[in-house]
C-alpha cells in the first residue's frame, strides 16, 4: 500500500567543531548503511535530508500518515544495527545548548510558510 506525504518536520543538531570529525561524519553519509535506510523507510519517512552550515545541521523529513516520533523511537530501540549507527554518530554530535534532557535532533518550529502568506 502507498502512503502520500502526510508532513515534512526540520530538526538540528550541531556536530564536533572538528574539521576531521565533520569530514569523516560527511563521509558515513555518503555511504550510509542498508539497514539504516531500511529502518528510515520503515518508520514511514517517505524522504530525507541534511544540510550542513558550518557544524550546524539541519535535517527535512517529508513522512506519510504512519509516521510518528514515538513509533520511530520504539523501532530504533528494537533494532541493535540502529543502535550501533546511533552510537557511532553520536561520536561527532553535540547537543544544541538549549536541548531537553536526553534530546538529540530538536524539532524547529515553522514560523514562515510562503503557500500561506500567498492565499
Amino acid at each position: 500500500m502507498q502512503h502520500s506525504v502526510k508532513n515534512r518536520y526540520c530538526l538540528f543538531l550541531d556536530l564536533q567543531d572538528d574539521p576531521e570529525k565533520i569530514a569523516l561524519y560527511e563521509a558515513y553519509h555518503r555511504q550510509v548503511w542498508p539497514e539504516i535506510l531500511k529502518s528510515i523507510q520503515d518508520a514511514g519517512i517517505v524522504q530525507m535530508e541534511i544540510y550542513r552550515a558550518g557544524n550546524r545541521l539541519c535535517m527535512i523529513m517529508e513522512v506519510n500518515d504512519t509516521f510518528s516520533f514515538e513509533r520511530k523511537q520504539a523501532m530504533d530501540d528494537r533494532n541493535p544495527v540502529v543502535q550501533s549507527w546511533e552510537k557511532l554518530m553520536d561520536g561527532f554530535q553535540q547537543r544544541l545548548p538549549f536541548a531537553r534532557e536526553g534530546e538529540k535532533w530538536v524539532l524547529g518550529n515553522k514560523i514562515f510558510d510562503l503557500q500561506s502568506q500567498l492565499s
